[in-house]
């Protein structure tokens, strides 16, 4: 495939026009920088390939043969839209799995080595040893076996952590000590002896209300980490395990809504931690990087790791 007009839409545009210049880019491209607000018609008539975290509302193929989301993600672009088969869909993750494999593993460490507790014995000067818990005795289920969830499963594993993973195939993965298929109840005995659960799957028809009451009445005092998506989560049911001590705590990246509305529960909830969709943030380099060895993989017909199946939506 040959690209030529390339149309970037991003409230970054700016931050990433000047990177450009810094870049390795072939002389025969030419850019447009818009943001949601700016972008014509006429923009889209005249691209190949459309950039942007999401779809603007005045979005049309056109001309457009390419798009790539600078998210992990593609539910905000696919939305309530008929997709062109003809039409490429790729997607940023070329460092995802790395940042939110850290984000995972700090509130691991953080939980597993008390620092919560001794910061409070610190406050009302109390001196008390809590021994702190080696990774080696926890399991952890990592929803979504993808590039992000086995970058998460290798880093924990690393540290001696028994991790599981659940994905839509079932299809066993490096890393991972047994991957189960998120088709049926198979996976509950899983998640029944599970200490941290992790969801790290994208927004697709299929996992959306997947955490649902019957999956947190599965679990036995879990820790759950969700950096996926915020629609994948009943929140009524999460707030019910909250109560019950089938979650006893959570820690929330994303939400169906952000940023989050200021009366919301989830904000003083005190088992719940709120971090406002940090764990993979795409920094404008790291999105322009991702983008232009994507450019590179498909103008030599070479594989293309981040391709998005459209039919399942990742």
């Amino acid at each position: 495939m040959e690209i030529k007009h390339i149309l970037i839409v991003s409230p970054m545009h700016k931050e990433i026009e000047a990177l450009l210049k810094t870049k390795n880019v072939p002389m025969d491209k030419e850019f447009r920088f818009h943001t949601e607000e700016t972008v014509t018609e006429q923009d889209y008539d005249w691209a190949d390939t459309f950039v942007s975290f999401k779809r603007p509302a005045n979005f049309r193929f056109g001309n457009i043969k390419w798009v790539h989301s600078f998210g992990a993600g593609v539910d905000k672009i696919m939305k309530n839209i008929q997709w062109k088969e003809d039409v490429l869909l790729t997607r940023t993750i070329c460092s995802f799995g790395e940042k939110i494999s850290e984000y995972a593993l700090s509130h691991l460490l953080r939980d597993l080595q008390n620092h919560d507790k001794y910061t409070d014995m610190q406050e009302n000067k109390i001196w008390k040893e809590v021994a702190p818990i080696p990774m080696k005795e926890k399991k952890v289920v990592v929803f979504g076996t993808g590039v992000i969830g086995q970058e998460v499963a290798r880093s924990l594993s690393f540290f001696g952590v028994n991790v599981y993973g659940v994905s839509l195939s079932g299809k066993q993965k490096e890393y991972f000590k047994e991957v189960y298929s998120s088709e049926g109840e198979g996976y509950y005995q899983a998640i029944s002896a599970a200490d941290y659960v992790i969801n790290t799957m994208p927004l697709t028809k299929i996992t959306e209300g997947i955490f649902n009451r019957a999956f947190f009445n599965a679990l036995e005092n879990a820790f759950f980490i969700n950096v996926g998506r915020g629609e994948s989560v009943d929140n009524g049911a999460l707030l019910e395990a909250l109560d019950k001590g089938r979650v006893r705590k959570a820690v929330l990246d994303v939400f169906p809504e952000e940023p989050l509305p200021k009366e919301d529960v989830f904000w003083t909830h005190p088992k719940v931690m709120v971090t406002p969709h940090i764990s993979a943030l795409t920094t404008a380099e790291d999105g322009l990087d991702c983008f232009l060895d994507t450019l590179t993989n498909i103008e030599n017909d070479n594989e293309i790791p981040n391709l998005v199946d459209l039919k399942k939506g990742f």
